[in-house]
């Protein structure tokens, strides 16, 4: 049985689904300005949309299956970024930069890797356009086709044979924060768009033990990452051979429960052995003076992250953030009537954000001259973890209310307390998110043991993730994913040995692996 933390740690012809529906221009909108949001009991992947477009975080791009990232949607990114960075840094990481077009006969160096990308695959054949009668054409073919990157193995290799060539040159420690281009045919905003951002960590060790190491190490950083900053919790393991990375000799992964019971991957981490390392040409001088090729791997997480951070933890109101990762962690909301109290309240507002600010927490105050409803309306909706109001009555009284957005709950707070208690109250909000995404996991978790029961618990919108056995076979993997849409979402890493029969075949198997329908 796997068991989850139990507390936190503080150009083709494709289609895709329309992103969002029209809303109505201005940079503010009263609560009757803006459309409803779908419950998640009546369309979950309405729900989805509608929460993405009322925080704010993405819009149609005019590029089809492309998304523009608004500032709300681009500042978790930054967070992401800048958290994910220092954690890469500490162990030797360094950031670099390679381009995004790719010779199209390095692709072909690598067999698995070229067979995985085929499809996804955007090619630019010329260099230029020119005016004719008919209308603007391609013109200028290029000598060679380009591959607009899908991934960088290929033309970050290419660089590294030309950097080793002693043991004393390795390791090589790279990561680079980049965009990738992947032509699908069904796409939705952050969990599966043509272009999306992300970081792509490869490394070149002399052993294979050390690369094997370092694999496991990257996988490690990304389920702390998303257990303790976004309160999402993970279960981590091997892929199985049919879905492992197309070049790679092992897959690591994370797989978190989203709130419909899907799967979503957070994170991988690939051991690539040699496979790139031969054809690249990768190789080195050991102590011994024998020439040997190097040991690589490559480690990735992009802005799919954010579609699991929405959908682990937003509710029927919207967007609902963990303190760790918001952007804004407090909005002040000022109450006030007359022009006396306005100035008194702008005065005391700006008070109280300076205390917030110079004790490390991200606040704003929303001073609009408009009515508090609809601000508090509209912070709820773009999942701010604490809200604090401030009016005339709460000045004579010295006091606040601090208002939680995870529950609801209203806590009056004086002012001479308001850093530690607003500190504690962002605390329990991420203990609280976590706690609770733990728990669904757990209840959203069957051990089944009968084909029938399989198929049960993969009814219907809300799913589960299904713990069962499986006979190792590629053949009965392949009929179970064309018969149910369920894949093998991982090996986990501590199964139990526990002889059983596949859940499909009824052949010998000695483990659970774990089944859901996936993003």
């Amino acid at each position: 049985m796997v068991k989850l933390k139990s507390e936190n740690h503080v150009s083709g012809n494709h289609k895709s689904e329309k992103l969002f529906a029209p809303q109505r221009d201005g940079a503010s909108k009263d609560a009757s300005d803006v459309r409803q949001i779908t419950k998640r009991s009546e369309d979950y992947s309405r729900w989805y949309l509608d929460v993405i477009a009322a925080a704010d975080l993405a819009e149609n791009s005019p590029v089809r299956g492309c998304m523009v990232i608004k500032p709300n949607g681009y500042a978790i990114w930054e967070n992401i970024q800048k958290i994910l960075d220092a954690m890469f840094k500490a162990t030797g990481v360094r950031n670099a930069y390679f381009p995004l077009f790719i010779p199209q006969s390095f692709l072909a160096r690598e067999a698995k890797h070229i067979e995985g990308f085929a499809k996804e695959c955007a090619v630019v054949t010329h260099h230029r356009l020119e005016s004719t009668p008919e209308g603007v054409v391609p013109a200028g073919p290029l000598e060679e086709p380009l591959i607009v990157r899908p991934t960088s193995e290929t033309i970050m290799y290419h660089m590294y044979a030309k950097w080793v060539s002693s043991y004393r040159d390795l390791p090589i420690l790279l990561n680079q924060w980049a965009n990738v281009v992947r032509w699908e045919m069904r796409t939705r905003p952050f969990l599966r768009t043509t272009e999306f951002l992300w970081q792509e960590g490869h490394t070149a060790h002399a052993t294979q033990e050390e690369a094997y190491d370092r694999t496991r190490q990257m996988l490690d950083i990304y389920q702390k990452f998303c257990e303790e900053y976004l309160a999402i919790p993970t279960i981590p393991g091997f892929k199985s051979p049919s879905e492992r990375f197309a070049g790679a000799d092992e897959t690591m992964c994370v797989e978190a429960m989203m709130q419909d019971g899907k799967a979503l991957q957070a994170g991988t981490s690939h051991m690539l052995g040699q496979n790139f390392s031969k054809p690249f040409n990768v190789k080195f001088l050991t102590e011994k003076g024998t020439e040997e090729f190097a040991w690589q791997t490559s480690w990735g997480l992009s802005t799919r992250i954010i579609g699991a951070l929405i959908m682990t933890h937003s509710d029927d109101t919207g967007l609902v953030l963990p303190p760790k990762i918001a952007p804004t962690q407090v909005i002040i909301i000022p109450v006030w009537k007359s022009q006396k109290e306005h100035e008194d309240v702008r005065a005391k507002v700006e008070e109280l954000r300076t205390q917030l600010d110079a004790a490390g927490i991200s606040v704003e105050a929303d001073m609009r001259d408009t009515r508090p409803g609809p601000k508090f309306f509209e912070w709820e909706r773009k999942g701010v973890p604490v809200r604090i109001e401030i009016g005339p009555r709460d000045i004579q009284k010295k006091s606040v209310v601090v208002v939680r957005r995870d529950n609801g709950s209203k806590e009056d707070v004086s002012e001479s307390l308001l850093v530690p208690a607003v500190q504690k109250q962002l605390n329990l909000i991420q203990k609280s998110l976590y706690d609770r995404a733990v728990k669904f996991c757990e209840d959203n978790m069957l051990s089944v043991d009968t084909w029938d029961d399989f198929c049960d618990g993969l009814k219907g919108e809300k799913t589960k993730f299904l713990q069962a056995h499986w006979c190792s076979e590629a053949l009965c993997e392949a009929q179970i994913k064309d018969e149910t849409k369920a894949t093998i979402r991982c090996i986990p890493f501590d199964q139990i040995r526990e002889d059983g029969h596949c859940i499909k075949c009824r052949k010998a198997s000695h483990g659970r692996v774990i089944f859901a329908k996936a993003y």
